[in-house]
């Protein structure tokens, strides 16, 4: 199965970067604004764009880990035991913006699913969705307000999304599933 490189590190740096600013042209007070990042990709680049912000504005950024485990439609398809990681929101949301983060937005479902973990903490302001690829085939009606690279994809292919800081690098590739059949 071979892997085909979509962004490598330095390209991924600058999506993140590029990201930062969009979120930081919504609102430059960013007196309201909370990252709530989807385990596990979406907590690395959570804590990549929380870092560029304080880098840039010099503020520290509130940022929550969600775990949407519990919340998925397909629970009972997953197995009978499922991987189950941390939440962790130590902040009120009420009457916050959230910019909720994760590495790939592919049907919605986990979207969906952290928007009704979400729901469960408080009544926010808004919340925003940020992605640092975009591959097509939604299922559900979300669309992110924020993304770092559209990458249309076939159902055969999958996207993966490696940080440094939980895989050694980083860089976004695509697989061909087909290709393993053969």
């Amino acid at each position: 199965m071979e892997a085909k490189i979509i962004l490598s590190s330095q390209e991924v740096r600058k999506a993140i970067q590029r990201l930062t600013h969009q979120i930081l042209e919504r609102d430059q007070s960013l007196k309201d604004l909370v990252l709530i990042g989807i385990q596990t990709r979406g907590v690395c680049l959570a804590r990549r764009i929380q870092a560029a912000i304080k880098e840039l504005k010099n503020q520290d950024m509130p940022l929550g880990v969600l775990d949407i485990t519990f919340y998925r439609d397909d629970l009972t398809a997953i197995g009978s035991s499922p991987v189950v990681k941390e939440t962790n929101i130590e902040f009120d949301l009420n009457d916050k913006r959230i910019v909720l983060i994760d590495d790939v937005l592919f049907t919605g479902r986990t979207i969906r699913a952290a928007l009704d973990e979400i729901m469960d903490f408080g009544r926010p302001k808004t919340i925003e969705l940020l992605v640092l690829i975009d591959r097509g085939h939604r299922q559900l009606p979300i669309r992110p307000d924020f993304v770092g690279k559209n990458i249309p994809t076939s159902l055969e292919e999958s996207v993966e999304v490696k940080f440094q800081e939980s895989d050694g690098s980083d860089e976004v590739t695509i697989i061909n599933r087909q290709e393993d059949k053969r």
